[in-house]
């Protein structure tokens, strides 16, 4: 099991974020995520928000530490790349208005 993970550069509800993703599949990602007791909450469409204080435990876990280009380039190349939709500007963490 490989997962990586970004720096902790996404500003985000006065915290600066990482993000978590597998090249293989959401499963992987999910199974690292719980062994790591991340809450489902933190999955957003490709990836787990990771707040900076939990960054050395991740990488402590097995993560293997990579720039966010290249968290984009393994997400494209492993087909598991989830574009936001059009219009949508939520932080990590935050839940959609209902309208």
């Amino acid at each position: 099991m490989t997962v990586y993970i970004d720096p902790p550069v996404w500003p985000g509800h006065g915290r600066l974020w990482s993000h978590l993703v597998s090249d293989v599949s959401y499963d992987e990602l999910h199974a690292f995520a719980d062994e790591l007791g991340v809450p489902r909450r933190a999955f957003e469409r490709d990836h787990y928000d990771i707040p900076s204080h939990r960054y050395g435990d991740v990488v402590a876990a097995g993560a293997v530490e990579v720039s966010s280009r290249e968290v984009v380039r393994l997400l494209h190349g492993a087909g598991l790349r989830r574009r936001k939709a059009p219009g949508r500007t939520d932080s990590p963490g935050r839940q959609p208005r209902n309208s």
